[in-house]
């Protein structure tokens, strides 16, 4: 049990240096405006897919699906297949629709269907809340960790994590924050893939041993662990499926870090092999994470348990004290990096939405390319010290379970946001009127829901599916009923919605 060495250290310390000296080559050239925000054009789909998979992916799966796998069941790993869901109607429906229009942001979709600047900005700030609470996680996880099998200090490698990440999303605009992303995803499989490899060579029985458990200890699912419930709202094999994939659909079509890469080409073909791309290499990694998580439950039975072993950590833990030395550098390196990556997509995605959302759309005069980009790099700087200072406040509490945190957390703010998307792309009444109504209607419901209600009520799988229907059933009637008071029935614009 070597532990974290010097050799380690040094290849950490190196492997950061290096992926910064990428991001700041792609960010050569200056782009400003739109090519800040969307990218020049040169990247190819390849490139944003990866990028996709390894800004969903994050230090947050890293750690926390092989600590469910090993402390629990497999029971999480069915919210993967949500993508068998989410991946189809998203190229059937919303991806033509975003093609068409040539949107800026996603939020640019509920202005251009609506007509309304300010459903525009709240889509925007309910966005910009989201992703502020998933860079702060992002940034406590891996931290927390790598504080606990180094030594050092938990907020001085948060503040180092928060300002490399600043530094790409200031100076790289999204062409660097896309080919960043595909090293960093890159090595992540790579690496992962060669820890269950290195794993199934240590351990005695190898593939067999984990089979075994999965059946004979019911480490796949629980043996009372229901697979139906008529009651939608309570915890099920088939509403962690469901709700996870509209979960994942609200990333997709209403969460700016990844429609942003959407906006990168018009080209539906390249838009839909960007798709499965990303549902194939999530799905593969989700996988193998498991496999990971049994298999150090197996591991850990035939050995002593490591230091550190608390559930997030218990990957890092084997990385930092079974891998050869300069892999375990190499490996938490790469986490950490990961972690950065997240981040710098974060950054650069809420930094177009502000810009281009509320600052461009309210402002009197027109926002010069030139202004555009300072006004983003001003929002990266201060939404990145921000979310330093909450990932510090976070690192000083408790999470037992970050994945399981953030997914009610994504659920209640991506929630109500798809449920105003698949209100104005699903329906021809829909109005401005209906749609805000029902933007408010799912945030009462929602916030009603997670801060009133008992977590054992209603599971947080049930977000979405709730504020969905929340959404289309006062949407729907308020649009009617505001059209026929008014006298107004507008047909809603060419190619906003999915019918022609």
């Amino acid at each position: 049990m070597q532990g974290f060495t010097i050799v380690d250290l040094v290849i950490l310390v190196l492997y950061l240096t290096a992926v910064l000296l990428a991001g700041l080559h792609f960010a050569k050239k200056e782009m400003k405006g739109k090519e800040y925000f969307k990218g020049d054009g040169t990247v190819p789909w390849w490139v944003t897919s990866v990028s996709i998979f390894a800004t969903l992916l994050s230090p947050i799966s890293f750690l926390s699906l092989a600590g469910n796998s090993y402390a629990g069941t497999w029971l999480m790993w069915f919210a993967q297949l949500g993508m068998l869901l989410a991946i189809p109607l998203t190229i059937r429906f919303f991806l033509p629709i975003y093609s068409k229009l040539d949107i800026d942001t996603a939020y640019h979709y509920l202005e251009l269907r609506f007509g309304s600047k300010g459903l525009r900005a709240l889509g925007a700030v309910m966005f910009i809340v989201y992703q502020v609470g998933r860079m702060s996680i992002i940034m406590y996880l891996p931290c927390m960790v790598l504080a606990s099998l180094t030594g050092i200090n938990v907020n001085l490698l948060i503040i180092i994590m928060g300002v490399i990440a600043i530094i790409y999303s200031y100076t790289g605009g999204l062409k660097s924050v896309l080919w960043t992303d595909f090293i960093q995803g890159s090595v992540l499989l790579v690496g992962v893939t060669f820890a269950l490899i290195f794993l199934l060579l240590h351990l005695d029985g190898g593939m067999g041993a984990i089979l075994h458990t999965l059946s004979a200890e019911h480490k796949f699912l629980a043996a009372d662990q229901p697979l139906f419930r008529p009651n939608l709202l309570k915890d099920s094999v088939f509403l962690m499926i469901i709700g996870a994939g509209f979960n994942t659909m609200g990333s997709y079509v209403s969460s700016h870090d990844i429609v942003q890469r959407f906006t990168t080409t018009t080209d539906t073909r390249k838009l839909n092999k960007m798709m499965l791309t990303n549902g194939a290499l999530s799905i593969f990694i989700a996988t193998v994470f498991y496999l990971i998580g049994t298999g150090l439950y197996v591991f850990y039975q035939q050995n002593t348990l490591p230091p550190a072993a608390a559930q997030d950590q218990i990957f890092a833990s084997y990385i930092a004290y079974e891998l050869p030395v300069g892999i375990t550098g190499l490996l938490l390196a790469a986490i950490y990096a990961a972690a950065q990556s997240t981040l710098s997509t974060g950054l650069n995605s809420v930094a177009a939405s502000w810009t281009l959302d509320i600052q461009a759309s309210f402002s009197r005069k027109e926002l010069s390319f030139e202004k555009q980009t300072r006004i983003g790099q001003y929002v990266s700087l201060i939404v990145g010290i921000f979310s330093i200072v909450v990932s510090m406040v976070l690192a000083n509490g408790g999470v037992k379970s970050a994945y399981e945190w953030f997914n009610g957390f994504m659920g209640l703010v991506l929630g109500i946001l798809i449920g105003t998307f698949i209100l104005g792309a699903f329906t021809k009444v829909a109005n401005t009127f209906g749609a805000v109504l029902a933007f408010f209607a799912a945030s009462a419901v929602m916030i009603g829901i997670k801060y009133f209600v008992p977590a054992s009520a209603v599971s947080i799988w049930s977000y979405s599916i709730i504020s969905i229907t929340v959404s289309l059933i006062v949407g729907i009637p308020a649009s009617v009923i505001w059209s026929a008071a008014t006298g107004k029935k507008a047909a809603p614009p060419a190619d906003t919605t999915i019918y022609r």
